[in-house]
C-alpha cells in the first residue's frame, strides 16, 4: 500500500469534511457549518483547498480572493447558499502514528475502526509514544487514542514492539463494554 492508497482510504472516511453553506453578508463571505451551526469568516480558509458542489458533483479548488475558487486555470465565483466542504485535519500525533505503522497494521486498524462506525477524523485524543522512540533500535510501548462519533466513545490501545519481529496489537474498547482485539505480526 503506497502513500496514494493510504490517502484514498482517508478520502472514504466518514466525517472527513466540514460541510456547510456560504453567504455573502456585508461584502464578507461567511461559512455556516451544517454540523455545528457555527459561522466562520471564509477568509480564514484563504489559500486552502475547498470544494464547491455544482452540477451534482464536487469541484475542487484553492480559495483565493474573497468568493473566488481557483480550479486549475479556471476561476469559479461562489454564490450565496453554495454548499462547500473542507477536509478536516487529523490530530498531529495521530497523523504521525498512522504514518509510522506498516501498511498491514494501518489497513487493519482503519478498517476495524470503520467497522465499529468510527472514523479516523473522530479522534479527540492521541498519545503517540512511538514518536519519542525514533532513535531507538528496539521500539516497544503503547499508544493511546480516544474516538468520539457523537453516539459512542471508543478507546484504542496500540501495543507495539518493533525489533526482530514487528508486532502491532490494537485493543478497541467501546463505552458500551464491547471489546475487540486485532494483532498483526510480521517476521
Amino acid at each position: 500500500m503506497n502513500r496514494q492508497q493510504r490517502l484514498k482510504l482517508y478520502d472514504f472516511q466518514a466525517r472527513a469534511y466540514n460541510v456547510g453553506t456560504v453567504e455573502q453578508i456585508n461584502d464578507q463571505w461567511i461559512f455556516f457549518d451544517e454540523e455545528t451551526e457555527e459561522a466562520t469568516m471564509l477568509d480564514d480558509f484563504t489559500h486552502q483547498e475547498i470544494e464547491v458542489f455544482r452540477l451534482n458533483r464536487w469541484k475542487k479548488g484553492i480559495l483565493g480572493e474573497p468568493g473566488k475558487l481557483y480550479c486549475g486555470k479556471e476561476a469559479v465565483m461562489l454564490r450565496d447558499h453554495d454548499t462547500i466542504r473542507m477536509r478536516k485535519h487529523l490530530i498531529y500525533s495521530l497523523e504521525r502514528l498512522l504514518d509510522g505503522v506498516n501498511d498491514d497494521a494501518f489497513f487493519q486498524f482503519v478498517t476495524t475502526l470503520n467497522s465499529l462506525n468510527f472514523s479516523i477524523y473522530d479522534c479527540i485524543y492521541c498519545y503517540n509514544h512511538l514518536s519519542f522512540l525514533s532513535d531507538e533500535n528496539r521500539k516497544d510501548g503503547v499508544n493511546f487514542m480516544v474516538f468520539d462519533n457523537q453516539e459512542q466513545i471508543c478507546n484504542v490501545q496500540h501495543h507495539f514492539c518493533y525489533f526482530e519481529k514487528v508486532n502491532d496489537r490494537f485493543e478497541f474498547t467501546l463505552n458500551t463494554g464491547k471489546r475487540l482485539v486485532i494483532e498483526k505480526m510480521i517476521s
